[in-house]
């Protein structure tokens, strides 16, 4: 009976020192996930076309992307051979290598444009397939199993087509030696297909003329804030459908803001983040910040236009000390802070659209207050729950220093700190959520809910308080 007297004893442990001592966090169902999914980009692809070699431990070769050590890695020369091999430190997969990168199984996205010619038939093709799966390290042919040369090959993430001009030989008897060729008017097929007919004339160059959209449609995208990257297995938040030439906006806590790509690649540091989302040129921000030099806080309305991909731009002021207070993109947001009178502090609510017009983002904005602000900027009006930002604490001196998880609150909304002890609050503020009631008798932004946060010893109405950030 030692199984049942170990678990009475514990349970006397319990009864005798257990009050006081309850548990704190919250026991939830953990959802399984894949490692590749969650590997972490530890390693460097490289590649020597000439030659055929691939592996991370080549760095003096052509750079081709991160990837992690579970990674496949999809290889397609110019003899119209085709493998998949597990990523390694040096591999030899033969020479004259036209393309390169990371393979995913299943990935019906993925989509190769390609044209080469069948030496034996003497005739040119054209063809569009996916390569959703394989037998790894062996070779597969994509133009037959006579001889090939491949003329032409791209690889289109989201099923993107393209306009190539293509030129014949000066020796043929064509009439018409230059001619443009649409992918998009051929359907996509598998790997072992044939292709269509371009051209029963020796090819010497084809060239891209012309990106074109996807033919497969908007590409379902989420965000999975607890590793920082994208994925189409819907996992974390929905960003929407991305289409060809479509960005991701991330706003960082230093008050910049980048563009990005939405390749599945692609990883983010969440800690850094405040706002993450798709990028919409027309859709208004309200931010409110504060100049290092004068220390004063000022409240802007833009628009973020677009950039280059990969660079940072700062949208609040250069000076030094100047910190962002918060960033929304609610249409219609209501803020609530409070002003220091003398030994006393005095609420006041802004309607931040009736505030300032919409500007440019280099735009300093307007003065919010030339009187001494405290404490915290409080968001009355609620944001989507898509748009939602992840919780941020900041150090002793402001800057921010960790996250904690929060129900309810997401990356993509506004963010506020301690203005005064600069430190983040994670207490609920005190006797002043009733106020906010007020904020209902104009009309402007969804309806509040009442948080779902408890904090031991807090009152009821500190849960009514909407849009605070932690």
């Amino acid at each position: 009976h030692l199984t049942e007297y170990t678990i009475e004893w514990f349970s006397g442990l319990l009864e005798k020192y257990g009050e006081g001592r309850e548990r704190r966090t919250e026991l939830k169902v953990f959802d399984t996930i894949k490692a590749k999914s969650v590997a972490a980009a530890n390693a460097r692809l490289y590649v020597n076309r000439t030659d055929g070699f691939i592996g991370t431990g080549m760095r003096r070769d052509e750079f081709v992307t991160e990837c992690s050590d579970m990674d496949d890695i999809i290889v397609i020369r110019k003899d119209g051979r085709m493998m998949v091999t597990r990523v390694s430190e040096k591999k030899f997969v033969g020479k004259d290598i036209l393309h390169v990168g990371v393979w995913k199984k299943g990935d019906d996205r993925m989509t190769y444009n390609m044209i080469y010619a069948d030496v034996e038939a003497s005739r040119n093709y054209a063809k569009r397939f996916n390569v959703t799966s394989i037998t790894r390290d062996k070779e597969y042919p994509l133009g037959g199993k006579g001889k090939t040369k491949v003329h032409y090959l791209t690889a289109n993430p989201n099923g993107e087509s393209e306009v190539v001009l293509i030129n014949l030989s000066q020796g043929v008897r064509a009439r018409i030696k230059n001619f443009d060729f649409d992918f998009s008017e051929i359907s996509v097929k598998g790997r072992a297909s044939k292709g269509n007919t371009v051209s029963k004339y020796s090819i010497r160059k084809v060239t891209q003329k012309e990106i074109g959209t996807s033919t497969l449609g908007g590409r379902d995208i989420w965000m999975d804030d607890t590793v920082g990257r994208l994925n189409t297995e819907e996992r974390g938040r929905w960003l929407g459908q991305f289409d060809t030439g479509d960005k991701v906006l991330v706003v960082f806590k230093d008050g910049s803001y980048e563009l990005t790509s939405f390749e599945l690649s692609n990883r983010y540091e969440m800690d850094k983040i405040v706002l993450l989302q798709k990028w919409d040129p027309k859709k208004v921000f309200t931010a409110i910040h504060q100049d290092g030099d004068s220390k004063a806080w000022y409240v802007k309305r833009f628009c973020f236009e677009g950039g280059t991909p990969g660079k940072t731009y700062s949208f609040i002021s250069p000076s030094d000390g100047s910190k962002l207070g918060l960033i929304t993109s609610h249409p219609q947001p209501e803020v609530r802070f409070n002003l220091r009178k003398g030994s006393s502090k005095q609420e006041k609510k802004v309607f931040l659209e009736d505030f300032i017009d919409v500007k440019g983002w280099k735009a300093q904005g307007n003065k919010l207050t030339s009187e001494s602000i405290i404490g915290k900027f409080h968001l009355l009006t609620e944001e989507p729950a898509a748009m939602r930002v992840a919780s941020a604490s900041e150090d002793s001196e402001g800057a921010p220093q960790s996250s904690h998880s929060h129900d309810g609150v997401a990356v993509g909304g506004a963010v506020e700190w301690d203005l005064e002890e600069g430190t983040t609050d994670v207490s609920e503020p005190e006797e002043e959520a009733p106020k906010a009631k007020a904020s209902k008798s104009r009309k402007k932004g969804p309806p509040q809910k009442a948080s779902k946060r408890k904090s031991k010893g807090g009152s009821k109405k500190d849960e009514k308080d909407q849009g605070e950030l932690f």
